[in-house]
C-alpha cells in the first residue's frame, strides 16, 4: 500500500498551494527562523517518449532562516519501498539529492530517472532534522502524473489565478556553463563561474505586485516571470559567498524577500551577450557542488560544477 508523503505535489497547483499554503508569511511563520526539520517532497512523475520515467523530488525546509547540512547517508538518503530503511541492498541512498537545504519551499529540484518496468515498486527519500525524521514515498499512481503546465502553475507562472493560455508552448532556457565540470579551488581565493542562457519569451516579463495590506495571504502561488540566473550551493557544509550576491531560488514569500517569490521583485535586466559573470569564494575546505539554474519563471534549467577546495 502506498502511504502518503509528509508534503505530496498532487499534480495540481490548487493541490500544494493548499498543502504548502505558499508560505505567506505570517509573524507566526516568521517565528520560525531556526530550529525546525525538513518535509522531503515528490512532486511526481514524467513520462519519456521511449516509456521510461522521471521521479521528480524537491523539498520544504520549515525554516526562513536556517540552512541545514545533510551528509547522504542514514539521515538523507533513498531506499526501496516497503520500511527497510535507508541503505537496503538494491539501491544507493545517494540518488544525486542535495546536502545543502536552503530555507522554505525549494521544488522540482533533483529528478531520479527509472525504467519504463519500474511499475508499482517506490522510491522513499528519508530526511532526519532536528531530530525528526519525514519520508516521501515515490510510486507511478495516476494521481502523481505531472507535465511542463503542472511545473509552471507551480512555480506560479500564470499567477493566482493558477493558469494562463499564454504559457503555452513554453521551453525551458537553454543554459551553457563555461568551463569544466570539475574544478579546484583555495580556501578565500574566488573561483570565476561563467555561464550563458536564452530563452524563447515565453512567459513574458511580469513583476510580482505590490503588496495589498487589505489581502496579505497567498492561496496559490505567485511569482515574477523573465530570464533569471542564480548560482547556489546545492552540496557541500562551508559557507560559499558569491559576488554579486545571487538571485534567491527559494521561496521567500515576504515582503523585501528579496526573492521572485516576494511582492514588488522584479526580474534584474538580462547582461550582455546573456552571459552570467560571477565570482565564488569558499570559506572552508571540502567538495562542494554549485549548482547553476536558469529559470523563466515557469521552467528551469540546471547544471552543476564539483568543486574540490583545500587550504
Amino acid at each position: 500500500m502506498t502511504r502518503p508523503t509528509a508534503l505530496h505535489a498532487l499534480g495540481s497547483a490548487l493541490a500544494i498551494a493548499a498543502i504548502v499554503l505558499a508560505s505567506h508569511g505570517t509573524r507566526a511563520q516568521e517565528s520560525y527562523s531556526t530550529g525546525q526539520n525538513i518535509a522531503p517532497v515528490y512532486e511526481g512523475w514524467e513520462k519519456h517518449a521511449d516509456g521510461s520515467f522521471n521521479l521528480v523530488f524537491g523539498y520544504f525546509n520549515r525554516n526562513w532562516e536556517e540552512e541545514i547540512n545533510l551528509p547522504v547517508g542514514p539521515e538523507n538518503g533513498f531506499s526501496p519501498g516497503g520500511d527497510r530503511g535507508a541503505g537496503a541492498p538494491g539501491l544507493s541512498v545517494d540518488q544525486g539529492q542535495p546536502t545543502h537545504f536552503l530555507p522554505r519551499r525549494n521544488r522540482f529540484l533533483f529528478r531520479i530517472p527509472v525504467a519504463k518496468d519500474f511499475g508499482t515498486r517506490e522510491l522513499v527519500w528519508t530526511l532526519t532534522s532536528h531530530g525528526k525524521t519525514e519520508r516521501a514515498y515515490a510510486s507511478l499512481k495516476a494521481d502523481y502524473f505531472i507535465d511542463d503546465t503542472v511545473i509552471m502553475a507551480n512555480f506560479g507562472a500564470a499567477g493566482m489565478g493558477g493558469a494562463d493560455p499564454s504559457l503555452n508552448g513554453n521551453k525551458p532556457p537553454a543554459l551553457a556553463v563555461g568551463g569544466s565540470a570539475t574544478r579546484t579551488a583555495k580556501v578565500g581565493e574566488p573561483i570565476a563561474l561563467e555561464a550563458t542562457a536564452t530563452d524563447d519569451g515565453i512567459p513574458k516579463p511580469r513583476p510580482m505586485p505590490r503588496l495589498n495590506p487589505n489581502f496579505a495571504s497567498r492561496f496559490t502561488v505567485d511569482s515574477a516571470t523573465g530570464l533569471r540566473l542564480s548560482w547556489f550551493v546545492y552540496r557541500g557544509a562551508g559557507r560559499v559567498a558569491f559576488d554579486p550576491p545571487q538571485t534567491k531560488v527559494w521561496e521567500d514569500t515576504r515582503d523585501g524577500g528579496g526573492s521572485p517569490w516576494s511582492y514588488g521583485w522584479r526580474t534584474p535586466p538580462v547582461p550582455p551577450d546573456n552571459k552570467w559573470l560571477v565570482r565564488a569564494t569558499f570559506a572552508e575546505p571540502g567538495t562542494y557542488v554549485l549548482r547553476c539554474l536558469a529559470h523563466d519563471g515557469g521552467l528551469s534549467t540546471a547544471q552543476d560544477v564539483t568543486v574540490a577546495v583545500n587550504r
